[in-house]
């Protein structure tokens, strides 16, 4: 077996679920995320160059997946909506609540996720990778090829918007660095 098919081989059976995981919180649709997935993995190995290693070939699908999702948003955003009658997340979600002896943590999930698909695609890329992936903001500019202000903003005005859409949720702390002072010419 060549070297790229046993990366691949790897990749998918060590890591694809993950993967997956990622692309469907970018979405929050499973047929689209395994079609970014799929993509990604098409992209990755056509040419075998990103294939090196398990690590470099799990960084480059992540962030084929994020392109691929920002993509597609903004050539959504240029075509005019039809609307499918009952084909939203948010209109199924409302139509079945979670059943009463569910816990706060899956209904606040599920509102988590109708709220994230409520934002842009880098917004949402932005905080999924920040806060879900649990990156720094230095790894979420990498990732995405954008400035590391540039992912502040998108945070900054996803968490944003979360905190309209979800008022019950706490995002504040997030972001907080302690901050000392020290008075001149006393060493503590």
């Amino acid at each position: 077996m060549s070297a790229w098919r046993e990366t691949l081989d790897d990749l998918v059976r060590l890591r694809g679920r993950a993967l997956f995981g990622y692309a469907y919180m970018l979405t929050g649709d499973a047929s689209r995320a395994e079609d970014l997935l799929q993509d990604a993995l098409v992209k990755a190995f056509r040419s075998g160059r990103h294939a090196r290693s398990l690590d470099a070939a799990h960084v480059y699908v992540k962030r084929s997946i994020a392109t691929s999702f920002i993509d597609s948003g903004r050539r959504a955003a240029s075509r005019p909506i039809i609307a499918a009658g009952g084909g939203q997340f948010e209109t199924w979600a409302r139509q079945h609540p979670a059943a009463a002896d569910h816990s706060t943590r899956v209904d606040n999930a599920i509102d988590l996720r109708s709220a994230l698909l409520t934002l842009s695609p880098r917004e949402r890329a932005c905080v999924v990778l920040r806060y879900l992936e649990g990156m720094t903001t230095t790894e979420v500019a990498d990732t995405l090829g954008i400035a590391a202000g540039s992912v502040k903003r998108y945070v900054s005005d996803g968490i944003g918007r979360l905190k309209v859409a979800l008022p019950q949720m706490n995002f504040d702390g997030s972001e907080m660095v302690a901050v000392h002072t020290h008075e001149r010419g006393r060493d503590e």
